[in-house]
C-alpha cells in the first residue's frame, strides 16, 4: 500500500463498518478491504461514448481511457491482490469488442499478478471474450456479498443505483457522487467517467434501506463528507 493510501486508511472519516467489517471508502470512488487485499469498483460503463456514437449521439470518445486511468491510480496506491468490478463494467454487450488497443493493453497491465473478477450487470449480463479475468453473478466472502443489483441480503455491497447526494453548502446546492450505507448494506458510487447519478432521496433508496436512516458519504477532495440521508436535499 502506498503512503497516500496509508494516509487515507488512517483517517477514520474514510472508514465505513459494514456487517462488522471495516472498509476503506476511497474518496475517488473505490472500496478497499484490507484483510483480503480486495479493491472493489462499481459501474465503470466502459465504452459508453462509443455506444452513444453508434446511435448517432456523439460524446467525446475519451471515457474509457479516463476511467481506466483513474482505476490504475487506485490499483497503484492499494496494490490489491484482487479487483472486483460490480457489474455494468461495459455500457453494452458490444463494449468489449469496441475497446481500443491501448485501453485493452492498459486493462491487461492492471490485471497482471492479481485476481480480477467481473460481476455481471444489467448492461453486461454475459461473459465477454478478450478482457481477461473471471466472470460470476456475485461474490460472497465472509459476511459480505458483492453483486450488481441491490437486494435485501445483509452484508451486501452493490452498485447499479449510482447514488448522488445533494447538500446545501455556503448558500448553494452541491451534488456529489457518494457511498450510501447503513450498518448492513452499501451502494457504491458509479466509477465511470460518463455515468450519471440518482439522488439518495429517490424512493429507490428508501425502499432498499427501509427508511432514510442511512448515511450518504460524499466523495470529496482527499476525504469523504458524511451526511444523514434525511438531511440531503431532494432534486
Amino acid at each position: 500500500m502506498s503512503q497516500a493510501a496509508r494516509n487515507l486508511a488512517e483517517s477514520e472519516g474514510n472508514l465505513i463498518v459494514l456487517a462488522g467489517v471495516p472498509l476503506l471508502a476511497d474518496p475517488r470512488g473505490g472500496l478497499y478491504w484490507h484483510e483480503h487485499g480486495l479493491l472493489a469498483v462499481a459501474d465503470l460503463h466502459l465504452e459508453k461514448g462509443s455506444s452513444f456514437a453508434a446511435r448517432g449521439q456523439l460524446l467525446p470518445p475519451y471515457d474509457t481511457a479516463s476511467t481506466l486511468a483513474r482505476l490504475s491510480h487506485l490499483i497503484a496506491d492499494y496494490r490489491p491482490r484482487c479487483v472486483v468490478a460490480l457489474g455494468d463494467s461495459f455500457h453494452d454487450g458490444g463494449g468489449p469488442a469496441r475497446l481500443g488497443d491501448d485501453d485493452r493493453e492498459g486493462l491487461r497491465s492492471m490485471q497482471r499478478g492479481r485476481e480480477w473478477i467481473w460481476l455481471t450487470g444489467n448492461h453486461d449480463p454475459e461473459p465477454a471474450d478478450g478482457i481477461g479475468g473471471t466472470f460470476t453473478d456475485s461474490l460472497t466472502l465472509g459476511p459480505l456479498t458483492f453483486r450488481h443489483l441491490p437486494s435485501d441480503t445483509p452484508g451486501e455491497v452493490s452498485g447499479h443505483l449510482h447514488p448522488v447526494a445533494r447538500i446545501s453548502h455556503r448558500g448553494r446546492a452541491v451534488s456529489r457522487r457518494c457511498f450510501a450505507a447503513d450498518k448492513t448494506r452499501m451502494v457504491m458510487p458509479a466509477f465511470g467517467a460518463f455515468t450519471g447519478g440518482l439522488n439518495v432521496r429517490d424512493a429507490a433508496f428508501a425502499d432498499l434501506f427501509g427508511t432514510l436512516a442511512f448515511t450518504a458519504h460524499l466523495l470529496g477532495d482527499g476525504r469523504l463528507y458524511s451526511f444523514a440521508a434525511k438531511r440531503c436535499l431532494p432534486d
